[in-house]
């Protein structure tokens, strides 16, 4: 989450109520992951990486949406009700979900990420490759650099959140306190920024403020630091040619109304060698909020095609 916007650039071992049961994942350093697992079945587990950076797993929706799969949700570093603990870094995040892996035990996945968590899952793949059995990237923002695209999803947030000029007067009065609000004002700011995530205007306020339910508040050293490294220009050196070279399925979700402009993501899909594209109509940044059937007829049949693919071997 930047200051103009959020998320630029969470037997089967559930309980019998169907939730998951909390897990602690510890890294290589010694910091303490929160984790859990849920669903089940014959598919090849799937762990979702959520946005941000410095949020916290919000993935419960498209995680139930997952047919006859495994899934794993994780808060990242820092976040959540993960231990508040740096170091923070891309290098960092990768290990970090490498550990996750190793403390459910499947020796492949599919990743799922959304938005930061789509890159962090790209350079995953790309970092361990032979661990991965596909990769379902939603939201993202593509391989460019960041100053390609974020002068437009800049100018389309503060057009829609001044739709309803009161609550984007009560945003900048927010933005202005800074480090000076407080926790039930930090809430508040996030659900006026996460709003201009949906297209249906009218039930916005309302997804919103379910993403902030519960609320453990924003790791805003965690966002500005990896922040910060996502615009260096070597965060975007080589990445094309290192995506050229991967060889696993890609399937890339997109919301047709995500202020994020969808084009920031035509690079990456020229770039992969093995990849498919949806695009869902009428959803946003969330796109299985605002279409959960589309996306769940998307992400099952690239299921299904992993699987069939694991089996084929």
């Amino acid at each position: 989450m930047d200051e103009t916007g959020v998320d630029d650039t969470g037997a089967d071992g559930t309980g019998a109520d169907g939730a998951g049961r909390d897990e602690t994942v510890l890294t290589d350093d010694g910091v303490r992951l929160w984790a859990t697992r849920t669903g089940g079945g014959p598919g090849e587990p799937v762990i979702l990486c959520h946005g941000g950076p410095g949020l916290w797993d919000t993935l419960d929706e498209p995680a139930a949406l997952l047919p006859g799969t495994p899934a794993y949700r994780w808060d990242q570093r820092g976040c959540g009700r993960s231990q508040r603990s740096g170091p923070y870094s891309t290098d960092r995040s990768i290990a970090d979900l490498e550990a996750v892996r190793r403390h459910f035990g499947p020796e492949r996945v599919t990743l799922l990420g959304h938005s930061w968590g789509a890159r962090l899952a790209l350079e995953y793949a790309l970092a361990h490759s032979a661990r991965v059995g596909g990769l379902i990237y939603v939201s993202g923002t593509g391989i460019d650099d960041d100053s390609t695209w974020h002068p437009a999803y800049k100018e389309a947030f503060h057009r829609r959140l001044g739709e309803r000029p009161g609550r984007r007067k009560r945003w900048e009065e927010l933005r202005e306190r800074g480090d000076g609000r407080t926790d039930a004002e930090d809430r508040e700011y996030a659900v006026l920024q996460w709003s201009v995530d949906f297209t249906d205007r009218d039930r916005a306020q309302a997804h919103a403020e379910a993403m902030a339910s519960p609320w453990f508040g924003v790791n805003y050293a965690c966002n500005a630091t990896i922040g910060a490294e996502l615009k260096r220009p070597s965060a975007t050196h080589g990445l094309r040619e290192r995506c050229a070279a991967l060889r696993v399925p890609v399937l890339i979700v997109d919301g047709e109304g995500d202020i994020r402009p969808r084009w920031s993501v035509d690079s990456l899909e020229r770039a992969l060698p093995d990849v498919t594209r949806t695009t869902l109509a009428g959803a946003g940044h969330l796109p299985w909020t605002e279409d959960p059937e589309g996306f769940r007829a998307a992400v099952g049949a690239f299921l299904e095609g992993v699987r069939h693919r694991r089996g084929s071997r």
